[in-house]
């Protein structure tokens, strides 16, 4: 009987941790990176339930984004430097030679630097690489993918994993990149479950707003 009360416990549980962070998930994308950076500061331990839920999503995946990216990565010169931006648990660090800045709303490891992701501290065209894995989130997308284009040294590489059913418009939103300073080198729009997108750096991003910069909101169904 306590085994059974143990399972039921268990499941209740794993009901709550699943509702707590589709809520989570939802102020993310409908807020801006300001939003997120100050939920997380009045409450770090959102955070670790936030990135248990999004392990958890993830682990059902045939293959990792962030493997992707590590395998990308090993295979240019470890001398060029690396800024991940919302880094999780610093897999990608810990898995090149690179160096890395790695940058996110709470320090999962003491390797995370806390920042706004609009706002990292980077002097300008500094790193070789900027990587968002599974990161894009926040209504200022045009703000935080702007950071990227100024600590990028001009030719840098932009690398990009989101979730496939995220982009509405694949096209615009490439289209859009080009306005921030940005050429498409490749995309693999393979998977049904993430897409892969690299960019190198043209030149400064061209003021006024890019309409096509727009990605769903990530919703996780109820299992």
């Amino acid at each position: 009987r306590s085994g059974r009360s143990a399972a039921l416990r268990a499941r209740m549980e794993e009901r709550l941790l699943g509702a707590r962070f589709r809520y989570l998930n939802q102020q993310l994308y409908t807020g801006s990176s300001r939003d997120a950076a100050r939920l997380f500061r009045a409450d770090p331990a959102a955070f670790h339930l936030y990135h248990r839920g999004f392990e958890r999503q993830v682990r059902r995946w045939p293959e990792r984004p962030v493997q992707r990216i590590v395998r990308y990565l090993r295979r240019r010169p470890a001398s060029l430097v690396v800024a991940d931006f919302g880094c999780g648990d610093c897999t990608l660090a810990a898995s090149v030679r690179n160096q890395v800045h790695c940058f996110d709303l709470v320090p999962l490891s003491p390797r995370v630097t806390v920042c706004d992701m609009a706002k990292v501290p980077l002097a300008a065209e500094s790193v070789d690489v900027a990587v968002f894995c599974l990161a894009l989130m926040g209504t200022n997308l045009q703000e935080i993918l702007g950071e990227a284009n100024r600590v990028l040294k001009l030719g840098g590489t932009l690398m990009v994993a989101e979730v496939a059913s995220r982009f509405e418009d694949t096209r615009a939103f490439l289209k859009a990149m080009t306005q921030l300073g940005f050429r498409t080198v490749s995309k693999d729009l393979s998977s049904s479950y993430f897409y892969l997108l690299e960019f190198a750096k043209t030149g400064p991003a061209r003021p006024g707003p890019a309409p096509g910069l727009r990605l769903r909101p990530c919703l996780y169904k109820r299992r």
